[in-house]
């Protein structure tokens, strides 16, 4: 245990509406800081699924790279990206590349891999014009929500998740995997029960099944926990989806979702989704040195759209095995 304790922290303003904001006197050492606080700021990410800490006033990659180590230790490196990122340090990249007019719906990050981040790490270095929150929804309270019976059937068959590596769209095959060398990836795919498939123009079509419905590790209770309606074809802007679908079919979206036994999601049940995760979303504009602390099985986030400049930059720690948090269905595709 640190020298500091959780009451030695001031109170976190819990508004409606918000994240958890704790407010502090931006310290001469932010690392020092970080260090001598990480068991009480943990306890309050566990407490309330996400913190945003606010007077850190970090401004460049090496001390942000530095706080994250101290509050998280070891990160994780990032496999099977939907989209690239800039790497900015061992385990710190940029946010995704996605247009800044298009908001990322809300999400858990790599909830389709068998090892998941526990925790997500965002520093804004430079806050956007106007818009760019990174919001969050808590993943007990939209299970709740959902519809019983919608809710049951992805409980009992899972999700699938479908993807096709190209060159022009999404996440490169080196992007995703860490190499572009077919034995390597395949040996990956059938390592993390990926289902794939090699198409005649070099290009790599994969599936792979995984639970929507997780109990969280430490509290034991049961989360929405998938990317069913971010990385689904309606979710898309109608103009994308639909020069998409022009240019590589149906079958050969970037990413797409579907339920667990490989039938189609409708567009019907992906804006309910959506809904859902707005009447549980909580956001606060960001402001230059600001860092949000985020339980990923815990709380979804998003990015809205923005204007302006928007520098944040991401850290994954806390590895954790899918198959400890009682999935459902176990079964993979194999």
């Amino acid at each position: 245990m640190s020298s500091s304790s959780l009451a030695a922290l001031p109170e976190a303003d819990l508004r409606p509406g918000t994240p958890p904001i704790l407010r502090v006197e931006a310290p001469a050492e932010p690392t020092r800081w970080a260090a001598e606080n990480r068991d009480a700021l943990r306890a309050r990410v566990t407490e309330h699924g996400v913190l945003l800490v606010r007077g850190l006033d970090l401004r460049d990659t090496e001390r942000t790279a530095a706080v994250f180590a101290a509050l998280a230790g070891d990160p994780m490196t990032e496999r099977e990206a939907f989209a690239p990122r800039e790497v900015k340090g061992p385990g710190l990249y940029s946010t995704t590349a996605w247009p800044a007019n298009q908001p990322m719906c809300m999400h858990h990050e790599l909830s389709y891999r068998l090892e998941i981040p526990g925790l997500m790490l965002f520093a804004c270095l430079r806050a956007p014009g106007q818009g760019g929150a990174t919001a969050v929804a808590d993943a007990e309270q939209v299970l709740q929500a959902l519809p019983s019976a919608l809710r049951e059937r992805f409980e009992r068959e899972g999700w699938m998740l479908t993807r096709s590596y190209n060159d022009e769209i999404g996440a490169s095959l080196e992007e995703s995997f860490g190499t572009d060398d077919r034995a390597a990836i395949e040996h990956y795919c059938h390592a993390q029960d990926i289902d794939f498939a090699w198409q005649p123009d070099g290009s790599l079509r994969t599936r792979q099944l995984r639970s929507a419905v997780v109990t969280h590790p430490v509290t034991g209770r049961r989360c929405w926990f998938n990317q069913i309606a971010f990385l689904n074809e309606w979710t898309l802007a109608p103009e994308v989806r639909e020069y998409l679908v022009d240019e590589y079919g149906a079958d050969g979206l970037p990413f797409n979702t579907r339920f667990g036994d490989g039938s189609p999601i409708g567009e019907d049940i992906v804006q309910l989704l959506n809904a859902t995760y707005e009447n549980h979303t909580r956001r606060e504009p960001w402001q230059a040195g600001d860092v949000l602390l985020v339980d990923n099985i815990r709380t979804a986030h998003s990015r809205e759209a923005f204007t302006g400049e928007r520098e944040v930059l991401v850290g994954m720690a806390e590895p954790r095995r899918l198959a400890d948090c009682a999935p459902t269905p176990e079964a993979s595709l194999r």
